[in-house]
């Protein structure tokens, strides 16, 4: 297995890529978010857009697209934040509500602690 380089070295191409933006909504992603595209590619759609719709129609981590696309994953958020605004994707966080809500409760937690502490 051959590792493909991250494309860093043509900002002018990013600059295109990104359409100049240089930051996305850093709390929408994060490397493992998983994304699954909801639609297929348009016509006239961007090139990289059309891509990331073709490559999540799996559920695919960030840093999974970013590695296919080799692009950094700063450029493949600001991507998927358009995709996500225009409803094309869905992102799902791998620790969502439904995982915090079977956490132990805190105090219950402290009381075990305690007893250990007194053996």
């Amino acid at each position: 297995m051959t590792r493909r380089p991250v494309d860093t070295g043509d900002p002018d191409r990013l600059y295109t890529v990104t359409g100049g933006r240089s930051s996305s909504n850093e709390t929408a992603f994060d490397v493992v978010t998983m994304i699954v595209s909801e639609c297929d590619p348009t016509p006239g759609m961007q090139s990289e857009h059309a891509k990331i719709l073709r490559l999540c129609r799996q559920p695919t981590a960030v840093v999974e697209i970013s590695a296919e696309l080799r692009l950094p994953v700063s450029v493949v958020k600001i991507l998927l934040c358009d995709l996500l605004d225009t409803g094309r994707i869905t992102a799902r966080h791998p620790r969502s509500a439904s995982a915090q809500a079977h956490l132990p409760d805190p105090e219950i937690l402290k009381q075990v602690l305690v007893a250990l502490h007194n053996l």
